[in-house]
């Protein structure tokens, strides 16, 4: 399935039994409840899927059930995220067989690549797969910025289209146009920012909330496209308070908790996380909860 780089990309949470085996039938349960919604692609193995925790074998059962249950709709992206080049050769071969469309790949985990080391272990994995990748840039959380001189190497290579923008400055996104015009498509990668990027021209949104909300999500990324910018923002205040959930270090536990409440999702997390507790969990529950009772009234976003 071709990729087309835009729109709601979910980065899926990863569904766990109580007896911490994958949970397919959670999993089918919210996929389906994506896919109603209307987004556009969904992402597994990321940060927000517990992929550190996730042993080789149970991301190749997550990919092949996904790409079963998809039934071809919409195009599913595997994360890559290893510490070694040859490791992240052999995580997109496998990603290849399994029948993912695409990739999104962090830079080398735990050592601190210089640019020169981050474009060639870029370079090695686009030169191994035929998939297409979206470059995962986020210098906050992993200290490795891809900055524009690094990009302007890494576009010689055909399959390296796209970019989740993370670095947190939102002027970013009007830089990467300026620079590369059409050629490397840009999709959204912090939730609370979202709805700036779309409106400065981004492709997409890499979505996190949107495990728990995914017609809110949806009906902001298709009003910013659809120019009614007022409307979206609307929705986007309700959705604040819900969003800055994912920029915390419990983001997993928290959105987990926020599925629990929209019927789609359980909060089983793989250990070493464990489920919220005490004042920690109050505090985030009040959230949810608030989001609940003042949930917005949608416009018939899918028919724009």
């Amino acid at each position: 399935m071709n990729m087309s780089w835009k729109g709601v990309m979910p980065a899926m949470t990863t569904k766990f039994t109580d007896d911490d085996r994958l949970d397919l039938k959670m999993f089918e349960v919210n996929l389906k409840a994506q896919m109603k919604a209307g987004v556009d692609a969904l992402i597994l193995g990321g940060s927000l899927g517990e992929a550190s925790t996730l042993l080789e074998e149970e991301k190749s059962v997550l990919t092949r059930a996904a790409v079963d249950m998809v039934d071809g709709k919409i195009p599913i992206v595997v994360n890559i995220a290893e510490q070694a080049t040859k490791a992240a050769m052999n995580a997109a071969e496998t990603a290849e067989q399994d029948g993912a469309s695409g990739l999104m790949i962090l830079p080398p985990m735990r050592y601190k690549a210089d640019d020169r080391e981050t474009v060639t272990y870029f370079q090695e994995i686009a030169k191994s797969t035929s998939l297409p990748i979206m470059i995962y840039n986020n210098p906050v959380d992993y200290k490795i910025h891809v900055t524009l001189e690094m990009f302007e190497e890494l576009l010689k290579y055909d399959n390296i289209q796209a970019v989740k923008e993370s670095t947190r400055d939102t002027t970013n996104i009007t830089r990467l146009i300026n620079r590369f015009g059409d050629r490397l498509k840009i999709l959204g990668g912090v939730d609370t920012l979202a709805l700036e990027c779309l409106v400065m021209g981004a492709d997409g949104w890499v979505a996190g909330l949107v495990c728990a909300f995914p017609e809110e999500t949806v009906a902001i990324y298709r009003l910013v496209k659809a120019g009614r910018i007022d409307e979206a923002a609307a929705i986007f205040r309700w959705f604040l308070p819900l969003l800055e959930l994912d920029i915390n270090p419990k983001l997993v536990q928290n959105i987990k908790l926020a599925e629990v409440a929209t019927g789609i999702g359980t909060e089983n997390v793989r250990a070493p996380r464990l489920p919220l507790a005490g004042e920690e969990r109050a505090q985030v529950l009040s959230i949810i909860e608030n989001g609940m009772k003042t949930r917005p009234k949608l416009p018939d976003y899918l028919n724009l």
